[in-house]
């Protein structure tokens, strides 16, 4: 496993994006996501990027403010379990302050259990289930698969929510 010790926190620039998108759209099948049943396009949500030494992307992080809120729009760590994804979010936590956000959501979906976990342990409690919310979902990107990989029906929008301090 190659180790990333030295990695900075960076706005998504222009010159950026360009390498951040296509990791974008291969996670999430295009450069259009769908949460709390609206399309977003991702090439035109602000971010940050974890770089490496190399100045390889190795974890980005999408966002959005509305209402007083900061909302994760896509999340990625290229090389899970080294505290890239709790970093991203940390340096969130300081832009969403910034702009005078109260708190910080992010939204998944009823199989990932990955991101249950991983949001939980880092502060983040349960602020909504949204049952059946991939039906609409899917109206707006047909793409998005009946079950995960696991064999999990995908249903419903779990909202997580951290308050900023």
């Amino acid at each position: 496993m190659q180790s990333f010790d030295n990695y900075t926190i960076v706005p998504i620039s222009e010159t950026l994006r360009h390498q951040v998108q296509p990791l974008v759209n291969d996670a999430w099948d295009a450069p259009l996501i769908v949460v709390n049943g609206e399309l977003c396009d991702t090439r035109k949500l602000p971010g940050i990027a974890a770089l490496s030494d190399r100045a390889e992307v190795i974890g980005y992080l999408l966002y959005t403010f509305h209402d007083g809120v900061c909302e994760i729009m896509a999340l990625q760590s290229l090389h899970e379990g080294m505290g890239v994804g709790t970093r991203l979010i940390e340096r969130l936590q300081g832009i969403a302050r910034e702009q005078g956000a109260k708190k910080v959501v992010v939204t998944t979906t009823n199989d990932n259990l990955k991101a249950f976990r991983f949001y939980q342990r880092r502060g983040f409690t349960l602020r909504a289930l949204r049952p059946n919310a991939l039906a609409l979902s899917r109206r707006l990107k047909p793409v998005i698969p009946l079950m995960s990989p696991d064999g999990i029906p995908l249903r419903d929008e779990i909202e997580f929510e951290m308050g900023i301090e």
